[in-house]
């Protein structure tokens, strides 16, 4: 049994030290404030299919593994807790406002399927067969069966009272330095780079807006609508708790709270593609931080043979916490990862600086 410190309390250092209790390790977590981060923030879809991003294709093997792991990482949390964990699998529908729009989704559906990816192309009264609420005039519609969502914050709470139910000790403090004995596994984000000299990691900022269902009306969606509005994308997630989630914005201007612009835009597309969200009540908007890398691929390995290093996800922490939780058991348990990590090893700008 092996003493391990794991640092950080996102969706990522949650299901690692969940991973490792589970495997009888003497797991600790230190997070002031856990799941308040980035993962607060984030959308939660498990869409290795629609996620794909162009020229990333090292990226592709990565997290289709990881959305493969993903009921069973659901079902050994259910085993240790009686909280839900938000995971729905609906399936994703990806649609266009306008016929431009509808050529970039016919693009991306032939790229995905190019990548062995199963995408179904659809006509706009079939999208709406299996979503009435989409608008009637659309240009065009993909169906992705395989691409599922999860509620973060709702995974995180039961997360962490499955890891009181493992005697996985949570320490509600910052730590300024790597503990000096055991294991240890780097997983807080940005502030990653504070513990680990050579991590370069930007904040990539994104808003994100929550609407409630009215009691009286139907849940207007039950999967996961992804649009494109005149080229902007936007996604549509609706919870199970009858909350519905909206983003889809990017940016790295530094500034740390929602944009009217951004709260602005993602409404009337949202709006555009669904028109019955104006039925809703507006929750609120909120903004997370995520880490990004100079390549946008993850920091995930070993840096010396007491550290590992798993940090930098950008937009894909939620989908890639399953697979970085199983690779860092395998890390320290002396296993080959089942996947191929070259492309994100923590040190590859230090050997090769840009």
């Amino acid at each position: 049994m092996t003493h391990i410190s794991v640092i950080g309390g996102g969706l990522i250092g949650l299901s690692t030290a969940f991973r490792l209790g589970l495997r009888g390790h003497r797991v600790v977590l230190f997070d002031p404030t856990p799941a308040r981060g980035a993962t607060h923030h984030a959308g939660g879809m498990l869409a290795p299919t629609a996620e794909v991003v162009y020229r990333q294709e090292t990226l592709f093997p990565l997290m289709r593994a990881s959305a493969q792991m993903y009921p069973g990482l659901i079902a050994d949390v259910e085993k240790h807790t009686t909280f839900p964990t938000g995971y729905r699998t609906e399936g994703t529908l990806v649609v266009a406002a306008d016929r431009a729009d509808a050529t970039q989704v016919a693009e991306l559906a032939g790229y995905q399927a190019a990548h062995g990816m199963a995408v179904e192309r659809l006509s706009v009264r079939q999208a709406r067969a299996l979503e009435p609420a989409l608008h009637p005039r659309l240009a065009g519609a993909v169906s992705i069966p395989g691409d599922h969502q999860v509620s973060p914050r709702t995974l995180a709470a039961a997360l962490l009272d499955a890891l009181g139910h493992l005697g996985v000790d949570v320490i509600r403090e910052e730590i300024h330095h790597l503990p000096a004995d055991g294991q240890v596994v780097v997983c807080n984000g940005l502030d990653a780079a504070r513990l680990v000299e050579g991590l370069r990691l930007r904040p990539v900022y994104g808003d994100m807006l929550r609407l409630r269902v009215p009691e009286h009306l139907d849940p207007p969606l039950t999967r996961v609508v992804r649009g494109y509005v005149e080229g902007r994308p936007v996604y549509v997630i609706p919870r199970a708790d009858r909350t519905i989630a909206i983003g889809a914005t990017s940016r790295e201007d530094g500034r740390h709270v929602p944009q009217v612009a951004g709260v602005h835009e993602l409404l009337r597309d949202a709006i555009r593609l669904v028109p019955a969200l104006e039925e809703c009540d507006f929750l609120g908007a909120s903004c997370g931080a995520r880490p990004g890398t100079p390549d946008d691929l993850p920091y995930l390995g070993r840096i010396s043979d007491r550290v590992i290093v798993s940090t930098g996800y950008f937009r894909h922490g939620i989908l890639l916490a399953a697979l970085a939780a199983q690779v860092t058991v395998d890390l320290i348990e002396g296993n080959e990862p089942a996947v191929d990590l070259s492309a994100c090893l923590p040190t590859r700008f230090q050997e090769h600086p840009c």
